[in-house]
Parts: C-alpha cells; structure tokens; sequence
C-alpha cells in the first residue's frame, strides 16, 4: 500500500494508546505484521520536553520507518513548536490527536474536546501543516462531540483546505467514550466525498471484523487499537484472512513465548530495570488473557519484583502450556475466557 509517499506492507495500522504504543510495541506489531505504527502521543507543551518521559518517547533508533508520532494539545502555537521538535527528533510522519476522550485531556480543551470549537481546529491544523512544510501531517478524530452533533463532515473539510494528508476516525462520538458498540456509517459517508485517505477504527478485534469494516466503510485502512494488546500477531492473521479468506492456525505456544521473551528484553533495555519491571506486568497480563491456567498464573507473576523472576516465571507458564499444547489454547467459556479472533476490546486512547 502506498500511504503519503511511504510503501507499506499493507492497510493495518496500530492505533495510538497512551501508555502502551512505544517504540518495543510498535516494533513488534510491525514485525508481526502491520504496515504502520503511530506513536503514544506527545504532549505539546514545551516545558516537558526536558522530561525522560519526553526523551524516551522521542526515541526512535532503529525503528522502522514511516515513524508516525503523535502530538496533543489545544494551542496552536505550541502545536506547531511540538510538531518541529519531533520532526527534529526523526518523525517522519505526524499526527494530531482530536480524538481521544480522557477527562484528563478533553479538560484543557484537547483531544476530542476540540471538536466543539471548528475555529480552533482550523488554526490547529494550519499552524501544524505550515510549521513542517516537507513532512506529512494526519488527524485523528471522533464522529463528533455526541450523537447530537456529529461533525465529522465539517472536520473533514476544514482538514483538507488546511492541508492534512489522512484522517483517521475512531466510529464514537466523545460523549460515547467507548460505551455501546462503534458506528460505521458517519465514517463511510466521510470517505465518500474525502479526497484523503480515510483510516476506520473501533471495535476491529478479528479477521471477519475487519473485513466488515472494510466493506462498511470502503476505508483506505483500519487502525486497530486494544485488540492487539498481548496479541501483536492480530496483524498477520487479519492480513492473511483478507488475503485468502482463510485462517491462520493460532501460533504455536513456542512461537509466542520467544515473542513475550523478546519483548520482555526491549522493555527492560527501554525503560530501565525498575520501570522495566512495571511496565511488563501489563503486557505479560495481554498475552496470557484467556489462556488456560493463566488466571493464577497472571496472581502470581504482578507480585514478583525483579527482572529474573518475571523471565523464570514465564518460561515456567509456558513451557508447562508446551507439555500439552502445539497451539495457544484458549479458554471459551468463563470470566477468563477470550477466544482468539474475537476480542471485544476497543482502542484505549486517541
């Protein structure tokens, strides 16, 4: 797929998520099939540029480009200061979030709060687009403010005269949060007069999924959020069932315990040996969901405080799944249970 002069592997993207899209993530979904990885987002305000939070985010050594970054913020000049700093950084494309409904962000007039002020998101865009004249600039956004005031249609518009090159919409309004299930019709009547690339997401957790989605919207592509959370392989299995209009297998359990161990190292190598810690416990959690036996497993593993004792742990779950399985296997039934192929969870944020 060609996307703003990049050659992509395909139409899958990954989803920004706060807190979860970083550079082990991205890297990993990319090597499992995605074609392209946005980053958490950045904030634009200058002061915590200095921050390791900041730095660390802004990483992006051997990373696979197209490198997509995300920025938020409500003041256009700040916007347009955020969007030179990671330009400068190695970003190669970057996005703006109008999209994401957390309190926290919608508060100071961001994200999808943005969408009740069209005039702000005007100047947003423009100061963004002018500020970076030789890179990309995307937007990503709700259907509106609530299901009163769907204004998806006018965002597009504003978009293209500012010169945005791709919009992604996520099928809720901001006052849906992620409540009930995603629409489909606002984003397919924005492809319809769009003379961008339009990017669908929300509630795209399987192959059949997304093949819906596809032939709901007639979108240039899906964005897949917290389905792929413990299950980067997602993208290779949706990619294959476009492709053929078959299934993979689910991967071997041996597969996937080299995979969780890999990860397990970047994220130690990237945040160090006390957060690395922390952070794996979350992902750890993504990938045993649904297993069989893993609920203790999962008790178990948050209380163990070091880095060795989380890699014997998992090497313990898994080699133990291995005596009995070729394939991950899957609980169907219970409040563990998560069938793959048929997550239920959305994308978390943007």
């Amino acid at each position: 797929m060609e996307f703003l002069g990049f050659s992509l592997r395909n139409q899958l993207f990954v989803a920004p998520m706060a807190g979860v899209t970083d550079r082990p993530f991205r890297q990993l979904c990319k090597q499992m099939g995605a074609g392209l990885a946005v980053s958490e987002m950045v904030t634009a305000n200058s002061l915590l540029y200095g921050s390791a939070k900041t730095r660390r985010r802004a990483n992006h050594e051997g990373e696979v480009a197209p490198i997509s970054v995300q920025i938020a913020g409500a003041s256009p000049t700040m916007m347009a200061a955020a969007a030179r700093y990671n330009v400068e950084h190695g970003a190669q494309i970057i996005d703006i979030n109008m999209g994401c409904p957390a309190k926290k962000i919608c508060n100071v007039m961001a994200g999808s709060a943005l969408l009740r002020d069209e005039a702000l998101v005007r100047q947003i865009l423009e100061a963004v687009v002018n500020a970076i004249p030789n890179t990309p600039v995307t937007l990503k956004i709700r259907t509106g403010w609530d299901k009163h005031n769907r204004n998806a249609l006018k965002i597009l518009k504003i978009a293209e005269q500012s010169g945005v090159r791709a919009l992604a919409m996520h099928g809720r309004t901001r006052a849906c949060g992620y409540s009930g299930d995603a629409e489909y019709e606002t984003i397919r009547a924005v492809k319809a007069v769009a003379s961008i690339p339009i990017i669908a997401n929300g509630d795209i957790g399987s192959p059949e999924k997304a093949r819906y989605v596809l032939d709901a919207t007639h979108a240039d592509a899906l964005m897949i959020g917290r389905a792929a959370q413990g299950r980067p392989w997602l993208f290779r299995e949706i990619e294959h069932f476009l492709n053929t209009g078959t299934h993979l297998l689910p991967p071997r359990v041996g597969e996937i315990h080299e995979v969780l161990l890999g990860h397990l190292e970047d994220l130690y190598l990237f945040y160090g040996t006390e957060a690395g810690v922390g952070i794996a416990r979350k992902h750890i959690s993504w990938y045993t969901k649904g297993l069989i036996g893993s609920a203790a497993f999962r008790h178990r593993m948050n209380q163990l405080p070091t880095i060795e004792l989380q890699r014997q742990a998992v090497n313990d779950f898994f080699s133990a799944l291995a005596e009995h399985n070729e394939h991950l296997p899957y609980l169907t039934t219970g409040p563990d249970a998560m069938a793959p192929g048929h997550a239920h969870l959305e994308d978390l944020a943007a």
